[in-house]
């Protein structure tokens, strides 16, 4: 038969991390095929089923004769060291990767929650949210200089930084408010070494 509208090409883009080969095995396309009766919406289905790091993938047919898959992947926030490896969060507060070396420039998260009423009543799953939401608020510079953001409670969020600097931010509430602030400390006491921003409006700042 005539090869016109069959599939004969497919293409990837949006790869960072996995790689077109990985994406374009799982994607399974049916090369020869009419390209009017490939399932796309299935595809796309066993894409984000099977590579938890897709999050989200487009499958266009390309006319005359090709597949197009556009994938965006998830971007870790948050490390949760595991096993002497690391599990990768997401923006979304979800576990989508484990992976042998930490990337660069994420925070790792420790979690150490005392037995208390916000443990009881938000749960390692929803202390785990709160430090997502703090370090999605931190300004860029802020974040990049991030190693770890420790949680001790709901209303009890760290960062301590690179130079070893310690950020108090207390809770996830008041973020961008809380981000503009500590900006502004870090420019107006460079050196310093403690910087309190739990309660935004009264912050504080020291040496050690």
């Amino acid at each position: 038969g005539s090869s016109w509208l069959r599939v004969e090409k497919v293409g990837t883009s949006g790869v960072e991390v996995l790689t077109r080969e990985e994406v374009e095995a799982v994607a399974a396309v049916p090369v020869g095929a009419p390209l009017v009766s490939v399932d796309t919406d299935a595809m796309e289905r066993r894409l984000r089923q099977k590579l938890p790091r897709i999050d989200t993938v487009d499958v266009v047919r390309s006319w005359p004769d090709g597949i197009g898959l556009k994938v965006t992947e998830r971007k870790p926030v948050l490390l949760v060291e595991k096993g002497g490896a690391f599990v990768e969060v997401d923006a979304e507060g979800v576990r989508f990767a484990t992976v042998d070396k930490a990337p660069k420039g994420v925070p790792l998260l420790e979690l150490t929650p005392e037995p208390s009423a916000s443990l009881r009543r938000f749960g390692g799953d929803g202390l785990l949210r709160e430090a997502v939401r703090v370090a999605g608020d931190l300004p860029a510079g802020v974040a990049r200089d991030t190693r770890v953001v420790r949680v001790a409670s709901y209303d009890a969020i760290s960062l301590r930084l690179t130079r070893d600097r310690v950020v108090t931010w207390g809770s996830g509430e008041d973020g961008a408010v809380k981000a503009r602030v500590l900006a502004a400390l870090m420019k107006a006491a460079p050196k310093a070494g403690q910087f309190d921003v739990s309660a935004p409006t009264a912050p504080a700042v020291s040496a050690s």
